[in-house]
Parts: structure tokens; sequence; C-alpha cells
């Protein structure tokens, strides 16, 4: 071999080592970090931060928009009180019928 490829070699196989090292650093630094806070506790800290900031951007956007906010409040809550709003309107239904049928039977008894 010729004296310059030496040379190339050996810087080449410096590089490599020297990129080696610092892969294992890099991993010897996460299995450490990843050890003083596990994965589960690192997922719930970034949830927790995501919800967050759409909570905030939720009362950013509902203090430009607070008519939009009142109807929407108001359709969830009619909307779940649909039941009873529409059972008040069947008793009074009910109670014009059970009215017919009554005066029916009293003009059959006749």
């Amino acid at each position: 071999m010729s004296r310059r490829l030496e040379q190339q070699m050996r810087e080449d196989r410096n590089l490599r080592d020297a990129a080696l090292a610092l892969v294992k650093a890099d991993v010897s630094h996460l299995k450490n970090d990843v050890g003083v806070k596990g994965v589960g506790a690192r997922l719930a800290t970034r949830m927790s931060e995501g919800a967050t900031d759409v909570f905030e951007e939720a009362v950013e956007v509902a203090d430009s928009n607070k008519g939009a906010l009142a109807a929407l409040v108001a359709a969830v809550i009619l909307w779940f009180a649909r039941n009873p709003i529409m059972e008040l309107f069947r008793d009074e239904d009910l109670d014009g019928d059970e009215q017919l049928t009554a005066e029916a039977k009293d003009i059959d008894e006749i």
C-alpha cells in the first residue's frame, strides 16, 4: 500500500471510531435519561402540556366569540333536555286525545 492510502485509511478509521464513540455516548445518555423519567411519565407530561395548550387556545377563542359560545351552550342544553321537552308536548296531546276518547264513550253510552 502506498503511504497516502495508509494515511487515508488511518484518518477514516479515526473518524469511524469518533462517530462510534458519539453514538455510544448518545445511547448511554438516552438510557440514563429514560431511567430517570420513564416513557409513560414523558407521555403523560407531553399530553398534559398539549391539553393545556388546547385549553388556552379554547379560552382565547371563547373570549373573542362570546355570542357563538352562548349559542353553542344553549344548543347543547336543548339537546340534553330534548326528551323532557318533547314529553311536555306529548302530555298535552295525550290529554286532548283522552278527552276526545272520554267524550266518544259518553256518546256511545247514550
